[in-house]
């Protein structure tokens, strides 16, 4: 890298994106020779454990261009540990936390995040203002981001993702962080620097499929809402409460309505009741077996953090600068 002049840092976490990490690394490129041409820049990917030609693809990109570095993981860590990883392992005086390989968040909007950067902002945020796939998609995406956003304990601005650029003094902060499962998103927005958004179009993928299937997508939206916030706990035990209050207010009038039945008029109302006992039983347990869900997801959070298992395992780093040998015992 030239000496003398700031370094950018972008990270593309990957896995099978072999249509598309070429293209990813030429975009990038371009965009520094024609629109940054001041900066200096490097380019993290991180491999996922590949079972395509991603791996020998970033290793030719790479062995061309020594401004590529690539981590290569043990297997497939998913893309927010790997991303996360990748951010701790760069050394710009800022970094794009997230230029996905597909290009859906557009590179071209990196520009304007370093100029409000230069101009004091600390964390420069894009607005996914609107999105190029279905209606349905959309609705759902945004009330996720709204739910989390109204949820948190913290301020976390509404349809934002990891498309970000953040100084280097926020990365360090970043790097207290312990946490298995890191939500990206939340953990810059807690650390409270001066912030600015630029609203942008989500692009449709050009090239490949998503690897993001319904489980991943469902996985990676009780994360966010579990990190941070305990609101969903509370609010099933204030639901508990108010269907308990329900409950005995209705076995109560209920009793009242069988005594008057049976001593005034004789007839008994027990088979009556069959059908309404029946119910009882079966919503009770639907919500009680809700309850121990929202308690599983938060205790299984506990557990997986307090094992203290590394964020990633890593294959193999290219282009990296060599760590610094241990000091040989005299």
């Amino acid at each position: 890298m030239s000496s003398g002049r700031k370094v950018i840092s972008i990270v593309t976490p990957c896995y099978n994106e072999e249509a598309n990490v070429a293209e990813c690394h030429a975009a990038v490129r371009r965009l520094f020779e024609e629109k940054l041409p001041a900066y200096d820049y490097e380019h993290v990917f991180c491999d996922n454990a590949s079972t395509d030609g991603t791996v020998a693809i970033l290793r030719r990109i790479a062995e061309a261009d020594k401004r590529v570095k690539v981590i290569l993981n043990s297997r497939n860590f998913g893309p927010f540990r790997s991303m996360f990883n990748g951010l701790l392992a760069t050394s710009g005086d800022a970094v794009v936390c997230l230029l996905p390989a597909d290009l859906q968040d557009p590179p071209e909007v990196i520009p304007e995040f370093v100029r409000q950067w230069e101009d004091g902002v600390e964390v420069a945020y894009g607005i996914r203002k609107n999105r190029e796939e279905s209606w349905i998609m959309r609705r759902v995406r945004r009330s996720y981001y709204r739910m989390v956003s109204r949820l948190a304990n913290i301020t976390i601005p509404e349809n934002v993702g990891e498309f970000q650029l953040i100084d280097r003094k926020v990365v360090n902060v970043l790097r207290q962080f312990d946490d298995y499962y890191p939500y990206l998103r939340g953990m810059i927005a807690s650390c409270g620097f001066r912030t600015a958004g630029t609203p942008y179009v989500w692009r449709a993928r050009a090239r490949g499929i998503s690897k993001n299937r319904l489980y991943h997508l469902v996985d990676q939206g009780l994360n966010g809402l579990i990190s941070f916030s305990n609101l969903p706990m509370r609010l099933c035990m204030l639901a508990g409460t108010l269907i308990a209050a329900a409950s005995f207010i209705y076995a109560a009038a209920g009793l009242v309505w069988t005594i008057v039945m049976r001593y005034f008029y004789g007839e008994p109302v027990a088979p009556a009741g069959i059908p309404t006992l029946i119910a009882a039983v079966f919503f009770f347990a639907g919500v009680q077996l809700l309850v121990l869900g929202v308690l599983g997801e938060y205790i299984s959070a506990i557990h997986f953090q307090v094992r203290k298992r590394p964020l990633v395992i890593e294959r193999e780093r290219i282009n990296f600068d060599p760590p610094d040998a241990p000091e040989k015992p005299r």
